[in-house]
């Protein structure tokens, strides 16, 4: 490796359809491709490594830039992202899975490890690999070897990562420049530019999260209307009787429902009112 192939790739265990919501949050231009059965890839289009850091001091280095990416990723998600990285010293990964404290392992540009075994252990065990065949394969890249560069050691982390599915498209993988990643995967089929569209798809981006996990049946949908009816139907006769029977208690409780109903199919109306072509 030399000063010039620094370059770093985000592979997520997720389709780009999936991907794709939360990496506009990042707020970087991105190219978006498949990886495989069960994986995408993210490729920066710049150097963001190269530039002041956010202080306006010296730049951060490649590893710190990717793997604040890959944990703001795996923050909102419930897949691992994996953050591979290199440059003319070293090369490594950051594998980040939820809120859990992410996991890495570095080389020297020689190959030497300089990581501690343990990341390898917890690295097979949120990835769900043999915790014997693979296991013992990543083992392997923790011993010293006078023929294995970081670029070796890299390939035959994602050699591994096969079982899983995993299948960079030729030219994307270890030891490339970031130019080079980024004129190859802008030729993919399928390939999508991701980049920041201002904070109103943000929050439209996480209300899409919010549906499509556990709690989108409580949150739109028939259920959700159902609800929203149920508390319009017994909001506005306990709000009356409260009245009636001057309960401020009461007539709270009915305004409640009252509110939440109408703001239960209010939202529902107008999030089917953004979809609309």
């Amino acid at each position: 490796m030399n000063a010039t192939s620094t370059g770093a790739l985000l592979l997520c265990r997720a389709d780009p359809e999936t991907v794709r919501p939360l990496a506009h949050l990042l707020r970087e231009q991105m190219l978006l491709t498949r990886a495989g059965t069960e994986w995408s890839v993210l490729v920066p289009e710049g150097k963001p490594w190269r530039g002041a850091g956010p202080s306006g001091g010296d730049p951060e280095p490649v590893d710190r830039v990717i793997g604040g990416w890959a944990g703001a990723l795996a923050v909102g998600s419930n897949w691992p992202v994996l953050a591979l990285w290199w440059d003319a010293d070293r090369a490594g990964y950051t594998l980040a899975a939820g809120f859990r404290r992410p996991v890495g392992y570095v080389w020297l540009a020689d190959g030497t490890p300089v990581g501690e075994d343990e990341a390898m252990r917890t690295f097979a065990a949120r990835l769900g690999l043999d915790p014997v065949l693979d296991l013992q394969a990543l083992e392997e890249l923790t011993r010293p070897d006078p023929d294995a560069d970081a670029e070796a050691r890299l390939r035959g982390l994602l050699a591994v990562l096969t079982r899983t599915g995993l299948t960079l498209p030729t030219g994307l993988g270890p030891g490339e420049s970031a130019d080079r990643l980024r004129s190859v995967a802008a030729v993919q089929r399928g390939v999508e530019r991701v980049e920041w569209a201002g904070w109103r798809d943000a929050v439209r981006v996480e209300l899409d999260a919010v549906e499509s996990s556990s709690l989108g049946p409580w949150v739109r949908g028939p259920r959700a209307r159902a609800i929203a009816a149920a508390q319009l139907a017994a909001g506005l006769p306990l709000l009356l009787w409260g009245a009636r029977r001057r309960s401020g208690g009461w007539a709270a409780a009915g305004a409640v429902l009252l509110a939440q109903g109408a703001l239960g199919l209010a939202y529902h109306r107008a999030r089917a009112g953004t979809e609309k072509p």
